[in-house]
């Protein structure tokens, strides 16, 4: 599972620790879930998705590219394989503009190229993927692979640009 990044503002952190204490005083430490909501009162929310609901979306992203966003790392490798099929769509064409255009690739170079493009071990899944989405085709006896030049969609090319500026 890709991690979710919710920045938290903290107004007065002596009243924040005062709170934490309080709710952590003679009590067994609590696990990471129980914990963040702990932090989440201390903070003066609710809990954590009252955090999380409080913070301002990017401008312009939908909720999917919000998603896709967060199965990628730093450098702009896919970290996971996402669950949902469109968030996956969004992520495979990070991965498709790597893939060299006009060009038959064998399928030891394609393995090569999306090794490096995902860390999460799964190279074939991203292989298969590509196929099925129509963003890569291969002959019947799999000797050959061609990417597929398409043009991205609206929101994929909104993804793509967003992961750019990372």
């Amino acid at each position: 599972m890709a991690q979710d990044l919710t920045p938290l503002y903290i107004a007065d952190l002596s009243t924040f620790t005062k709170a934490l204490r309080k709710s952590l005083d003679g009590a067994p430490m609590p696990g990471h879930a129980q914990f963040m909501g702990l932090v989440a009162r201390a903070a003066g929310f609710k809990n954590t998705q009252h955090v999380k609901s409080q913070q301002p979306a990017p401008e312009g992203l939908s909720k999917d590219t919000q998603r896709a966003l967060r199965f990628m790392d730093a450098s702009g490798r896919m970290s996971g394989w996402p669950r949902r099929t469109q968030v996956q769509a969004l992520c495979l064409w990070a991965v498709w503009r790597f893939l060299p255009a006009k060009q038959d690739l064998t399928e030891k170079e394609v393995n090569e190229v999306l090794k490096t493009r995902a860390t999460f071990g799964d190279h074939v899944q991203i292989r298969r993927s590509l196929i099925e989405n129509g963003l890569m085709k291969r002959t019947i006896d799999g000797a050959i692979y061609r990417r597929i030049e398409r043009k991205p969609t609206e929101e994929a090319q909104l993804f793509l640009r967003a992961l750019m500026k990372r």
